[in-house]
């Protein structure tokens, strides 16, 4: 459906889980993780765990088939590729990072359905090694928003998108705090999807003056998939709608233009014989 952008979160949006902790716990480094997590960033942290992982003999396929068997809702993936059949621009803005999400996405078949993936950049070392880095380098600098965490402002990147793109309408599905940021940035005619009983939810519900777009709650992947497909459907009907009364307004214009014309054309003279 030219028009129409859909963004995603990924943790608990597209999967039901957080993919860092479903790593951390499958691999057996919970107790590690939660000993390091009062003293650095979350970003650092994973990067870190990476580090653990590997000292410990975990290679990057055993983080891979980890990542292959992640809980997620049986109506997510056919929500994702309708979505995409119709014609929408999908997107992932996510606090995940790239390896974690397109191991998952490849697995499920949609990698393809997407456009583009914002998210903390990863890649394997000469070592074999996962490397975690941040979306934004707050070591150099602030991004500046109060709402998000320090690594990555998902808010800006909404901004980003929205300055590339003219028309389209947005479509946000999400549940962390971290995504109310990019949800103040939609505008009238915008949708928000959160999941119901989540954080993001959850700060709607107390700051409903301050959003702009229409709500729209989720609970489960079958909800997502009603919900977003019946918001695809209507912003469809509204297009079309205006783009027939722009097509009928134009069409009486031409009439309009060829009738003045009509009348201003001076008569032909006779031709004597």
């Amino acid at each position: 459906m030219a028009g129409i952008v859909v963004v995603f979160d990924f943790d608990k949006t597209i999967i039901d889980v957080d993919s860092d902790n479903w790593v951390v716990d499958e691999l057996g480094a919970t107790d590690l993780f939660n000993q390091l997590l009062p003293t650095m960033p979350w970003n650092s942290l994973m990067d870190r765990m990476m580090k653990e992982l590997h000292s410990q003999g975990k290679t990057i396929d055993d983080i891979a088939e980890v990542l292959k068997r992640i809980p997620i809702h049986p109506r997510v993936v056919p929500a994702i590729k309708s979505a995409h059949a119709l014609g929408c621009d999908l997107k992932i803005v996510s606090d995940a990072n790239l390896f974690f999400i397109e191991t998952i996405l490849k697995h499920l078949g949609v990698m393809d359905c997407f456009s583009e993936i914002n998210t903390n950049p990863s890649f394997v070392d000469e070592e074999g090694r996962l490397r975690i880095f941040p979306h934004h380098d707050f070591t150099s600098s602030s991004h500046g928003c109060s709402l998000c965490p320090p690594n990555m402002c998902k808010g800006m990147v909404i901004k980003r998108i929205q300055a590339s793109i003219s028309t389209e309408k947005f479509i946000y599905l999400g549940d962390g705090s971290g995504d109310f940021c990019p949800s103040l940035k939609l505008g009238d005619g915008d949708y928000v999807m959160p999941r119901k009983n989540f954080p993001l939810w959850d700060l709607i519900c107390r700051n409903p003056n301050l959003i702009k777009a229409e709500v729209h709650e989720w609970s489960d992947g079958e909800e997502l998939e009603h919900g977003l497909l019946h918001l695809i459907k209507k912003i469809s009907e509204e297009n079309n709608a205006n783009n027939n009364s722009a097509a009928a307004q134009l069409i009486s214009v031409d009439c309009k233009f060829e009738t003045m014309a009509a009348q201003a054309l001076p008569q032909a003279f006779p031709v004597p014989h």
